[in-house]
């Protein structure tokens, strides 16, 4: 093997372990209900993960919300206090963060 084929090989595994890395700290961050990281009150909804993101059409809410539908375009600024709700394929709410 090359010395370029040695170094794109060993490149290509540290971005699999940087991309593994942010996978395991992004989900534990959706599970705390520590106040730096909810801001938006994130905490207070999970209640409503499986329902038809239409059902949020009736809800008032204090802080910016984001409904985002399955393949959604959104844009990447980062809101601590905007309260996001993803939804999947079905049309079910199946996340809510903050972001």
């Amino acid at each position: 093997m090359t010395h370029y084929g040695k170094v794109l090989v060993a490149t290509a595994l540290f971005a699999l372990t940087a991309c593994q890395s942010a996978t395991k700290s992004s989900s534990t961050a959706d599970v705390s209900h520590d106040p730096e990281t909810d801001q938006c009150g994130a905490s207070q909804y999970q209640n409503l993960i499986g329902q038809p993101l239409t059902s949020l059409d009736n809800k008032r809410f204090d802080v910016p919300v984001r409904a985002i539908p399955w393949n959604g375009a959104v844009t990447m600024d980062f809101n601590l206090r905007r309260l996001n709700f993803m939804a999947d394929q079905s049309g079910k709410i199946s996340k809510v963060y903050c972001g």
